[in-house]
């Protein structure tokens, strides 16, 4: 007897939780040739508050960690991903209608971009902190702590990168301490949802990643303005109006990185990005 097939329904992921949309709404998930794949959820307004809000009340605990242990979530990320590289292999290769090589050479270069920041939690502070040199009897440092809640577009579409994507602007986000609302692609959102489950498996705490899926032009000009984001990483905002969302995000002192070409490479710039200098002065004992 034939066997009836079962879509799945791709949910949200927010507060460490997979709740269905409050707004009711999905969308069909096709691949390129237009072949239904599965359905998604559309984020509202709404579910983008509650991700904000997730996000804002995570943000101090895992602030709070020590950068070695944040190295270890960061770390448990790549492990849980290379355990389902099978899964994220067949999602690719259908959503994006690449190769199965193709897809799982994706899949590593995530896998890596993990390993990579992970080793960097413990470190990046070394490099951009400073002892500075002062006039008078005092010791002048400077660390970088975490700037808050960033609002991240995630790269995909043109660039066929719908996991690599997600993991280039998230893990640099969470190195230092902040967490993130990330947008998905809308044309490539499988992967970026899928990988909800991995995160939710690991050892993030729920809330630290909040993953929204479907259209985000309605959603990014109230995000840009609110007040409790502290920063906007677009790099996946090429395709929308990033100009009037740079112009929002002004009106409440955000940092805000624009759009980048293609998938962000490594760098400890990006980590530093959404960090803020705290300066500490402390008199020397005179001797």
């Amino acid at each position: 007897m034939a066997r009836l097939a079962i879509p799945k329904t791709y949910k949200l992921y927010i507060g460490g939780k997979f709740p269905r949309s409050e707004s009711g709404y999905t969308f069909e998930v096709t691949t390129p040739k237009g072949d239904f794949l599965a359905n998604a959820a559309q984020a509202s307004r709404k579910d983008a508050r509650d991700a904000v809000s997730a996000a804002r009340s995570a943000q101090s605990g895992f602030a709070g960690l020590t950068a070695y242990n944040r190295g270890q979530i960061l770390y448990r990320i790549a492990e849980v991903l290379e355990g389902r590289m099978d899964q994220f292999v067949e999602e690719i290769r259908a959503s994006e209608g690449v190769s199965a090589q193709a897809a799982k050479k994706q899949v590593e270069r995530s896998i890596d971009t993990w390993v990579w920041y992970a080793g960097f939690a413990d470190k990046y502070a070394q490099i951009a902190g400073n002892g500075n040199p002062v006039a008078g009897p005092y010791f002048n440092l400077s660390t970088p702590e975490p700037t808050g809640v960033v609002v991240a577009l995630s790269p995909a579409g043109k660039t066929g990168e719908s996991l690599l994507g997600p993991s280039a602007v998230v893990a640099p986000i969470l190195t230092s301490g902040n967490t993130a609302v990330v947008l998905s692609h809308p044309t490539q959102p499988l992967s970026a949802i899928s990988f909800a489950e991995v995160l939710a498996t690991s050892d993030v705490p729920g809330g630290v990643v909040n993953i929204l899926t479907g259209n985000p032009e309605p959603l990014m000009p109230w995000l840009a303005a609110h007040a409790d984001v502290n920063a906007l990483d677009l790099a996946g905002g090429s395709e929308g109006d990033w100009v009037s969302w740079q112009s929002d995000a002004a009106e409440t002192l955000k940092r805000v990185l624009p759009p980048s070409m293609g998938i962000p490479a490594r760098s400890l710039e990006r980590i530093v990005a959404f960090t803020e200098l705290k300066t500490v002065w402390h008199t020397k004992a005179l001797g």
